[in-house]
């Protein structure tokens, strides 16, 4: 019982969970990744820092290829990111504690819970962090933009706040030869307004994210509804 409890409070974060200590971890990660680490197998390149919005809070929302990922977007953003990470992450305790640390928040990828809207709005109250999605859930690494969960366009409009996509390429697959460093691109595009309809949303950062990593968008066709004949009642 005491278990289960606490795996679900994995999706709960109060305001005062977003401390300026979990906030020197990720720079701490940063360093070890991006300046010692990284830079042997790989040079990395970022564009797009003048979309940020400096005047209003958003959402950092890109494609996921690598567990590099949130290390490259905090990097480019040079904000602290709240992820969300799928609930599952946070069942061993090693990994659990690490993500936490990191500022890390569950979420259930089957559908949006009210703990998931609650937690990213003490994200929005506090006076630096921002909010970091992943939309696809998983790493892909087929070269498309597809299986996208809409539940970051449903938490934009709740917040009513703008999206800045993010796109993420090079690292498809991981390179440990320092003699062939491989090339990152890590690009931000001009923010998407929360102020139209949740599909327009989606369908938006779908095409965006296409552009800035050269990806497919495979737009999700609507699910037609099955239609039965009326079943005629002989007398």
């Amino acid at each position: 019982m005491a278990k289960e409890k606490q795996k679900k409070n994995y999706t709960k974060r109060d305001v005062s969970d977003f401390t300026e200590n979990k906030y020197k971890f990720q720079l701490f990660a940063r360093f070890v990744v991006l300046k010692l680490v990284l830079p042997l197998f790989y040079k990395i390149e970022y564009l797009g820092r003048e979309n940020i919005p400096t005047d209003r809070n958003f959402i950092v929302a890109g494609n996921h290829i690598s567990y590099f990922d949130p290390v490259l977007a905090g990097e480019i953003v040079n904000q602290p990111l709240a992820y969300m990470g799928k609930i599952e992450l946070f069942e061993k305790p090693i990994a659990a504690a690490i993500m936490d640390g990191l500022g890390c928040f569950g979420v259930n990828r089957e559908k949006l819970e009210v703990s998931t809207i609650k937690t990213a709005l003490n994200i929005f109250k506090t006076d630096r962090w921002r909010l970091g999605i992943f939309p696809q859930g998983g790493i892909r690494r087929n070269g498309k933009i597809e299986k996208i969960n809409k539940g970051f366009a449903a938490i934009a409009k709740q917040m009513k706040t703008d999206i800045l996509p993010l796109g993420i390429v090079g690292c498809e697959e991981y390179n440990w030869n320092p003699l062939k460093r491989k090339q990152i691109k890590v690009t931000l595009g001009e923010p998407i307004s929360y102020n139209q309809e949740l599909d327009a949303i989606f369908d938006e950062w779908g095409q965006k994210v296409a552009v800035l990593t050269g990806y497919e968008y495979v737009k999700e066709e609507p699910v037609q509804q099955e239609t039965k004949e009326p079943v005629s009642q002989k007398n």
